[in-house]
């Protein structure tokens, strides 16, 4: 596989628009090859979808989904920027699979790493820091395994980075640029919530045999 310069990732950035993990990734699936790889950009729908990003997604729909058994529920509230949009079954679907996924990855917290607050990655890099494996380590191989460490943390706390539960080649990130290129307006995932039956309530623990026996008017 060829090597991916960063002259080569900005040369075709400025040449697509698209972002730059976007552009490194489309370089790596199309061995370093620029015309390759601008060609894959616009097949997925990136590079349109990063020039809709800045504009105003003030519509959309809030759904939810009910896990079978009712013991897990999501609220969604996804942003387009007609209601035109908002009405269409694509946009619709993209908006109930994108609360399945919220549903099936119980370690999501926030939508991007960059709403990830400051604190939780200081915290994330204390933690690395002490473990026992770097001990014998220079400090400059240390930070860089740190870091490395860190980065799969982050992007395991958000949703955008997951790989989609309906195909797994692709992140949920991937997933709502190609609805933007489909449906043509901006797409943002706003926010969620995410319920699970009986969470944060303190249950009360029992002795298997003194239950039987209080059920049954015998003695333990």
């Amino acid at each position: 596989m060829a090597e991916i310069s960063a002259k080569t990732v900005k040369e075709l950035r400025e040449k697509t628009g698209a972002g730059m993990m976007d552009c490194k990734k489309a370089l790596t699936e199309n061995n370093g090859d620029i015309n390759k790889a601008t060609e894959w950009l616009r097949q997925k729908g990136i590079t349109s979808a990063d020039k809709k990003a800045g504009r105003v997604a003030a519509e959309g729909i809030v759904d939810s989904y009910i896990h079978t058994g009712g013991r897990i529920g999501v609220l969604v509230e996804v942003n387009c920027e007609t209601d035109f949009v908002a009405r269409r079954q694509e946009f619709q679907s993209l908006v109930r699979n994108i609360a399945m996924q919220i549903a099936a990855c119980p370690q999501v917290e926030y939508i991007k790493v960059a709403d990830i607050p400051e604190a939780i990655a200081q915290k994330e890099k204390e933690i690395e820091m002490g473990r026992d494996d770097l001990g014998s380590k220079p400090d400059n191989i240390k930070e860089k395994i740190v870091q490395g460490r860190i980065e799969k943390r982050l992007k395991e706390l958000s949703l955008m980075d997951q790989p989609y539960i309906r195909d797994q080649n692709k992140t949920v990130e991937e997933l709502v640029k190609e609805s933007i290129a489909q449906l043509g307006e901006n797409i943002q995932v706003r926010r969620f919530v995410r319920f699970v039956l009986g969470e944060g309530i303190e249950k009360e623990e029992k002795n298997f045999a003194e239950e039987v026996a209080a059920q049954t008017g015998g003695k333990k």
